[in-house]
Formats: structure tokens, sequence, C-alpha cells
């Protein structure tokens, strides 16, 4: 109850929620996104929660652009932002009476970040696991598009460390682990006291901190940019590659409607990346191309080795993309945990 409350009142700063407030709720319930981004923060406000049977891109664009339910607020992760962007009414839908619009669960393709702002809407960008209740960031909207990769400062009740494996705070630019502490932290993990023990460290200050396992960086002002999760980490010819920064680029081709790159073994390199891509209806692209144009983006040991065309990339129902279903499927002697 204690992390609920906190939530409600660090999500409130950086969206403006009130009790005027309408939010239309895509994410499922029985997931903390669905749950507190944002229908218990309507509770707590007295605002509105229109929560749908499923979702359904066209029908929430219509909803968002009705003068009837009035949205105020909506919050999605990166698919459903790609979905309904996706929309043939997509350009025309009136959305002006959304003044806020929150993102997280995945890394965001700044592409698409820049096609909703050619249309006035600020994308705020946000982390949060469901040990943080989640909320942990959201980008403020001046910082949105200034750092479109970046998650921001962690919000009024949280605190944020980027650590070395010594705990150490890294130096702005080096990359280490995201901890996390405050009033926001669920006290430990039910009748698990080996998890418990593997994902919490208290300081010498007494101050308690959950390690994330997302690889994440600061710059000079304090701003975190969250990399990747370690564990989607892969190594090739000895220097880490995080997928998040190749499917950045892999966005940025106009044909790919979606996209998702894993490691797989390479006798040379000991692992390569794969890329696996959606195309957009109607359009074709040939593997080496795609190479081609990341070996012009990305530093060569970074650039995929292998394209695949897929017509769906798994998601689970929080649309985060299940990278150990396309490792099953690609890498088929390799288990999702030795990674």
């Amino acid at each position: 109850h204690q992390m609920t409350l906190y939530n409600a009142i660090n999500i409130s700063n950086p969206t403006g929620l009130n009790h005027d407030s309408v939010f239309y709720a895509v994410l499922p319930t029985f997931h903390t996104g669905g749950l507190n981004l944002y229908t218990n923060p309507m509770f707590y406000h007295g605002g509105v929660a229109i929560i749908p049977r499923q979702f359904d891109p066209a029908a929430t664009l219509e909803a968002l652009a009705s003068d009837e339910l009035g949205v105020t607020h909506f919050f999605g992760v990166p698919s459903i932002y790609l979905f309904l962007s996706q929309q043939a009414g997509f350009d025309a839908a009136d959305l002006s009476r959304i003044h806020s619009w929150g993102c997280g669960g995945a890394p965001m393709p700044v592409a698409l970040l820049q096609k909703y702002a050619a249309r006035g809407i600020i994308i705020q960008l946000g982390f949060g696991m469901t040990e943080t209740s989640p909320t942990v960031f959201l980008i403020d909207k001046r910082r949105s598009l200034e750092k479109p990769s970046s998650v921001g400062k962690p919000l009024m009740y949280t605190s944020v460390r980027v650590v070395d494996e010594g705990f150490n705070d890294v130096a702005p630019g080096e990359i280490g682990e995201v901890i996390i502490g405050g009033p926001n932290i669920t006290p430990g993990y039910w009748k698990r006291p080996d998890a418990n023990a593997a994902n919490f460290t208290t300081d010498e200050y007494g101050m308690r901190w959950i390690h994330s396992g997302d690889a994440g960086t600061v710059d000079d002002e304090g701003c975190i940019y969250v990399v990747d999760r370690y564990k989607d980490m892969y190594i090739s010819g000895g220097e880490n590659v995080y997928p998040a920064e190749v499917e950045q680029v892999l966005f940025n081709i106009p044909d790919v409607a979606d996209a998702a790159v894993i490691g797989i073994p390479d006798e040379r390199w000991g692992e390569s990346g794969l890329a696996i891509l959606v195309l957009k209806p109607g359009c074709a692209i040939e593997p080496e191309a795609v190479i081609t144009f990341c070996r012009a983006n990305l530093a060569k040991y970074k650039t995929p080795k292998a394209v695949v065309l897929i017509d769906v990339i798994p998601r689970n129902a929080a649309g985060k993309v299940l990278k150990r279903e396309l490792r099953a499927r690609y890498v088929p002697a390799q288990s999702d945990e030795s990674k």
C-alpha cells in the first residue's frame, strides 16, 4: 500500500494528474503498468479511468479523439504508440485535448518520438519495475525532445544511482547498473530469501537499494539513460553490444514497422547480431540493404551480420518483446538462462 501511495504522488507531478483528469487505460490491469499507470492514481485523485475490454488501435484512436469522453491522459508502451501511428486516421485525428502522453516498458524509437512531435505531441519517456511500484522516471516535457533517449531524473520520492561492480557511482558517460531506493520500493519477494539476498543491497548509510538488472549511464546534468537489459547484451569480438541501440537505428529504415535484435553464436566473433524485422504492408527490403544501412550508422562490431523477416514480433501482455522466444526460435541450442 505504501508503494501504491508513493507511486500516485510521484507520477502526479510530471503528468499533472488531478481530480479533473480523464485517463484511457489500454495496458492490462493485472500488470503493474496498467494498474498503477495511471488507474490507481485516478482513485487517489478522484479522477476518471476509462478501461476498455481490450486494446484495439482503431478503437483507441477513436476514443482519444472523442469529444464525449474528453480524455486528458494516456500511457502506453512503444508498440502501442507504433500501432496507433500506423492507423489510417492518425494524421487527421484531433488529439489536442490530451495534455499528457506517457510511455515506458521498453526503449522508444527516436523516429517514432519525432513522428508524434511533428503533430505537436510530446511523449514523456519513463522507466520502472513491478518492484518499484513502478514509477522511477518520467522525463519532463522540456527535456523529452532535447534528450530523446533519456528517461530524465528520478521522481520526487525516489533515489537512483548508476554503479559499477564495486557499488561505486560511475562517471558520466560510463555504463553501470541502475539501482533504485526509496519508499516506493517493494519490501521484498514473498518467501524468497534467496531472491532478496541477490537483488537488494543496503549501503553504509542504511539505504536499501534494489538492483534493476538494467545497464545505464548518467550525463553531466544528472539525467539517466537506460541502455538495455544486461541479459539482452551480447559480446561480439570482445565488445559489449546493447541491442536497444541497434534497434533504434533499424527503426529509421522507412520500410521497417517493428524490430528486435538478439545475439547469435558466431564462429569468428563469439556472437554477432541478428536483426529480426517486421516490414510495413506492401514493403520489401533486401537483407544486405539493412546491413548496409546499419554499417553507415553504427560501429562495425554493432552492425548485425544477419537479417530475418517475420510477420509479428512476439510480445507479452505489457508490450515487451519476448526475446527469450526469439532466442529459442533462432538459437535453439542456447537456453535463455545462459544469457
